[in-house]
């Protein structure tokens, strides 16, 4: 395949990393997969470094010895949340030469794109709630509604990383008596085989379980919510709360508020679907914007991030269908 013809897709999340080099006609010529994408940690040549071994990789995997890889490069990239990380993420990637044109956005467009059906005008509205929570949207005319989504600093609450730490907050806090009780101060430090919440904030305090292994924690959180815990539930009603507030703030802003339009839902927390968070998510949603039809995705990101590049591309259906067959989305 020729450079002409190759399309290299990005999506940089901040657990994971993926980078697929197709062809025009939707198939997959080679991939990689890597860890998490925080710039704001690092510099930005540093955290394109990071990327650029990847790319490398799938690079070499489909054959391609030596950049320019592709025509183009559609990179989706998490903490790209403000129009100038953009712009500074958008001229390092184009200096590296990867390919001939480079478009970047925040890394909820790829989620956004792989929830949209495939010709047309894309309209709807995406919320990614996995390490973090973060929304966007698309409206008639190429309008956008996004967030800055930086964390409280920006008004934001959910996602993997705060709902772990909500819930050590509430479990130490019934541990010692400050709080009310909950079932979370035995099955959290009892998911690390320890006796108690003491335990566990040794434990982690002083790095013995490493602060990555927090994680761990969510789906702990939603089996003690499911088990009927008052203080479990309230933090996944919570949730369920942020997440269409989100939605629909996004809905209002691109006049989109009644109209039947897809809501995709994504990231680990809600693409698992558990059933607490995700029937609060439809109610609520059904009750702010009757008309939005709530979508699930469970594919990788970079399928959306691939597809935004067939759209540059001006591909054929059947492109699109290749695309979403490999990645079990047709």
């Amino acid at each position: 395949m020729g450079v002409s013809g190759a399309l290299l897709a990005i999506d940089a999340g901040n657990s994971k990393t993926d980078v697929v080099l197709a062809g025009p006609d939707g198939a997959v010529l080679g991939a990689a997969r890597g860890g998490g994408f925080r710039p704001a940690r690092a510099n930005v040549r540093q955290a394109v470094d990071g990327l650029a071994a990847l790319v490398e990789r799938a690079a070499a995997a489909a054959g391609t010895a030596a950049p320019p890889y592709a025509a183009h490069v559609s990179a989706c990239l998490a903490n790209c949340d403000l129009p100038v990380e953009e712009e500074l993420l958008t001229a390092e990637i184009a200096a590296r030469g990867w390919g001939r044109t480079v478009a970047v956005a925040n890394d909820t467009f790829a989620l956004l794109r792989a929830g949209l059906p495939d010709g047309g005008e894309p309209v709807g509205v995406a919320v990614v709630c996995g390490a973090g929570i973060n929304c966007a949207g698309l409206g008639p005319g190429g309008r956008t509604a996004r967030f800055p989504a930086i964390g409280r600093l920006s008004g934001d609450w959910g996602g993997g990383e705060c709902l772990a730490e909500e819930a050590l907050w509430a479990a130490a806090r019934a541990a010692d008596g400050r709080g009310g009780p909950t079932s979370l101060a035995r099955a959290l430090p009892g998911h690390f085989g320890l006796d108690g919440m003491p335990a566990l904030i040794e434990a982690l305090h002083l790095g013995r379980v490493a602060a990555e292994r927090r994680h761990e924690l969510v789906p702990v959180l939603f089996a003690v919510a499911a088990a009927g815990d008052a203080v479990a539930r309230a933090l996944v009603a919570r949730q369920a709360e942020e997440v269409v507030a989100m939605a629909a703030v996004a809905l209002e802003r691109l006049g989109l508020l009644g109209a039947g339009v897809p809501v995709v839902l994504g990231g680990g927390v809600l693409a698992a679907r558990h059933p607490l968070l995700h029937e609060q998510v439809v109610a609520l949603l059904a009750g702010r914007a009757p008309q939005a039809v709530p979508v699930v995705v469970t594919a990788p990101p970079v399928l959306g991030a691939a597809l935004l590049a067939l759209d540059r591309a001006g591909a054929p259906a059947a492109a699109y269908a290749r695309l979403r067959a490999h990645y079990g989305a047709a």
